[in-house]
């Protein structure tokens, strides 16, 4: 799971960047078939999003990652969301792209995500509302270890 921070730019009626706003998140992804530090990956994602604390947004879809030897890792993302504002619910396409570091774990399945991530959101409803992100994306592991560290610190050495 991973948190998301950043700019966007939203628009309605198909207009682009009408508005700056923050962008928040999370996201989550499980990436299938990647078998060393190169090499390809599928699998399905979830994000719950929001533009400027106006609305909320719940998408997923499908997403894969394509590594090669030397160069930062791309996931290439795409799906639906639902989107509830004042206006109601309304559905979206959307599509993003990460570029940075995925590592690649070789005794767990879990590997760290940490990197930039644009992408772009048309919204299908009455308001044709659209959405430019520039994010950054860090995984909660990441954020965890000033908490767990602050912990440990607080806690003192134990004699076992």
């Amino acid at each position: 799971m991973s948190a998301l921070t950043g700019v966007c730019g939203t628009g309605t009626d198909s207009s682009f960047w009408q508005d700056t706003c923050w962008f928040n998140g999370v996201r989550g992804d499980v990436l299938f078939g990647r078998e060393r530090e190169t090499g390809v990956a599928v699998g399905p994602f979830v994000d719950v999003t929001t533009a400027g604390f106006d609305d909320i947004r719940f998408g997923g879809g499908p997403a894969a990652l394509f590594d090669a030897e030397g160069l930062l890792p791309l996931v290439v993302s795409a799906g639906g969301y639902a989107r509830h504002s004042e206006l109601g619910w309304e559905p979206g396409l959307a599509g993003s792209l990460f570029v940075g570091s995925r590592s690649y774990n070789f005794h767990s399945s879990y590997g760290l995500a940490f990197g930039l991530v644009t992408g772009l959101s048309y919204g299908l409803g009455d308001s044709h509302e659209t959405m430019i992100v520039i994010a950054l994306q860090i995984d909660g592991q990441i954020l965890a270890v000033p908490f767990v560290a602050g912990y440990y610190w607080l806690r003192g050495p134990r004699d076992d």
